[in-house]
Parts: structure tokens; C-alpha cells; sequence
């Protein structure tokens, strides 16, 4: 279905592009009936079975993550403090955000009224924007470790805890002020889950502001600390290597990490830049038309991070894993994985500053 933008004074907690031989648009109201006119049940069943999904692995994943970190002291390390702050991040996203939009799709309308709307939009924005800056403070932590730009510096643990602390500010400063005026939290897509207002143009709430900030302040920012942090990683880890050509360690490591910082890149892409480039897109494209079954695309995508987020930083650090099969089985571990002292990056973090050089 084709929607076209009405420039028209419209509810304050909705808006609904349609067409415009249609005058009583509270009888569309994605608080009061289904939307069956943007979509089949079966479209509407599809995505509710996605949302729960993402619910069930996103929500059981965080919290193994959370209680495998409580239970094993050695893995309280100053990293794994930003890896639990992404797994609340996540695991805000996935009971809150993901459940919402389950129930709704399941219902075919936001059954939880205008609040609860604000309350899943908040919350998903909330959460979204903790997990991309705690991507980047990730990031920033293996440049400080690995490339030493500034020496010999430790990163500790009360780096670390800053550095959460940063992330649920900048965090804050993002999802509030849809709540007190500038931009607003509405349905979105098939208008079973809630965001900030991309299509209103003209209005008092200034949304095209708002999403201009939110673009470059928690995607393009965070993005390009990430993409430079790893591509000087990844620089500084080839000299390392070409220094020790003959030790198959570190020409393990360096395949190792080359293969996890291309697969933490390409899943912050897959997961955000979808949702980065639609709202850009509405906001400098205003009058076109656009298919609000595939608005709906990048918001279920977003929410999808909070299942990679985990298997990547996570289940991809072999002493992390090990420790999550012990707990899950009682104690042991049926794939029989050894443990490392830490993963494939900080063995690399071993070679001598001698034989690499800072970028």
C-alpha cells in the first residue's frame, strides 16, 4: 500500500499517512482498531512471530550474560564491565521493546495505548542508544590497549564504569526530550511499535531537528569512533604480524581479530544503518511516497541487535563462552573447550611495544 503525507493538523499521539479522500482518520487510530488497511494477518502474524523471537533469545541470552558475569570472578574485568552494560542495553530493548511490538503485531494494532506507546518508544530509544555508544566505548577501550596511542596507559576498572556511566547520559539526553516536546513518540511502520516521529513535517514539534540530531549524535558519531578505533586495530595488529612472521600465534590472532571486527561492523550496519538512512531519507524527501510495510523493516531490525550484540562480543570470546556452558550445564562443559585467559585481541596485546609501533 501506497501512503501519501497529508499536510493537515492530525492527532496529537498518531500520525497516519493516508490517502487523502479520507477524512475521518481517528476511525484508523492504531490505538483503537487493527490495521488492517496497511496489511494482511498474515504479514501482521509474520512480524509478531519475528518480535517474539528476538523477545524470547534477546531477553534469555542478556540475562545469561548478566548472571554468568556475577557468578565467575574472573570474568569481572574491566571489558566485561562494558559488555554487562550492553547486555542491560539490550535486555531493556528486548523485554520491553521487543514483548511490546510481539503483542501488538499479534493484535494488529497498539493495544497499549498513547502511554504505553511512549513508554515502549522511551525505552527502545533508550536502550538502542546505550548499545551503539557502549559498541564505540568498546572500541575506544581496544585502541587504548592494543594501539597505545598515549603511552602505557591502564584502562581500568573505574575507566570502565565511566565509561558506562557516559553511555546511559548520552543515552538520556536522546530518548527524553520526545517527552517533553521536542519530536514525540508515535507508532511507527504498521503502527505496532513506537519510535520518534519521522514523518510530521511543519509542526511545533520540530522533528526534523530532533532527527538530524539523533543521526549524527548517536549514529554517525558513534559509527566513526568505532570504524577508526578497529581500523587502527586492525592496522596496528598487521605490523604485529609482519614483526613475527614466523609465530603462528600471532598470525593466528590477527586472522581472529581481522575476522571479528569485519563481523562487528557489518552487524552494526546490518542493525542501524537501515534505520539511520530511513529516517534521513523521510525527513529530506518530505511529500514522497513511501511503503509503510518497509518502514516497519528498519525498526524490527534495530531491535534484532539485541540478539547479535551478544553472540558477537560474547559468545565469541572463547573464556566467556566456556564459562556460560559450565553454567548452563552444571559445572561442565560438553563441547569441551579449553579456556583463554582472555580473548583472541588481548593476546595480541601481549607483543611488545617494541614490535609494534603506535598508530
Amino acid at each position: 500500500m501506497r501512503s501519501v503525507p497529508r499536510q493537515q493538523e492530525l492527532p496529537e499521539d498518531f500520525y497516519i499517512p493516508i490517502p487523502l479522500d479520507t477524512n475521518n482518520i481517528t476511525a484508523l487510530s492504531p490505538f483503537l482498531v487493527p490495521q488492517d488497511h496497511l496489511g494482511s494477518t498474515g504479514l501482521f502474524m509474520s512480524m509478531a512471530a519475528f518480535m517474539f523471537f528476538l523477545f524470547a533469545v534477546g531477553t534469555a541470552i542478556n540475562i545469561l550474560t548478566i548472571v554468568c558475569t556475577s557468578q565467575y570472578r574472573k570474568l569481572r574485568s574491566h571489558l566485561n564491565y562494558i559488555l554487562v552494560n550492553l547486555a542491560v542495553a539490550n535486555l531493556l530493548v528486548s523485554s520491553v521493546g521487543s514483548s511490546t511490538a510481539f503483542y501488538s503485531f499479534a493484535n494488529r494494532y497498539f493495544v497499549l495505548g498513547p502511554i504505553g506507546c511512549k513508554i515502549e518508544g522511551f525505552t527502545a530509544t533508550l536502550g538502542g542508544t546505550v548499545s551503539l555508544w557502549s559498541l564505540a566505548v568498546i572500541a575506544f577501550e581496544r585502541y587504548l590497549v592494543i594501539c597505545k596511542p598515549i603511552g602505557n596507559f591502564a584502562f581500568k576498572g573505574p575507566h570502565a564504569l565511566a565509561g558506562c556511566a557516559v553511555t546511559w547520559v548520552i543515552a538520556l539526553s536522546a530518548a527524553c526530550p520526545p517527552l517533553f516536546g521536542w519530536s514525540r513518540y508515535i507508532p511507527e511502520g504498521l503502527q505496532c511499535s513506537c519510535g520518534p516521529d519521522w514523518y510530521t513535517i511543519g509542526n511545533k514539534y520540530n522533528n526534523e531537528s530532533y532527527v538530524i540530531f539523533l543521526f549524527c549524535f548517536c549514529f554517525a558519531l558513534p559509527f566513526s569512533i568505532i570504524v577508526f578505533c578497529y581500523s587502527q586495530l586492525l592496522f596496528t595488529l598487521k605490523s604485529a604480524a609482519k614483526a613475527q612472521e614466523q609465530s603462528a600465534s600471532t598470525q593466528k590472532a590477527e586472522r581472529e581479530v581481522t575476522k571479528m571486527v569485519v563481523v562487528m561492523v557489518l552487524g552494526f550496519l546490518v542493525c542501524w544503518l537501515p534505520y539511520a538512512s530511513f529516517a534521513m531519507w523521510v525527513v529530506l524527501n518530505r511529500g514522497e511516497a513511501f511503503d509503510l510495510r518497509l518502514a516497519t523493516v528498519p525498526s524490527c531490525l534495530s531491535k534484532a541487535s539485541t540478539v547479535y550484540n551478544p553472540v558477537i562480543y560474547v559468545f565469541m570470546n572463547k573464556q566467556f563462552r566456556s564459562c556460560m556452558m559450565k553454567l548452563i550445564f552444571c559445572g561442565r562443559n560438553p563441547f569441551g573447550e579449553e579456556e583463554e585467559t582472555s580473548s583472541q585481541v588481548t593476546q595480541v596485546s601481549s607483543v611488545s611495544t617494541s614490535q609494534v609501533s603506535p598508530s
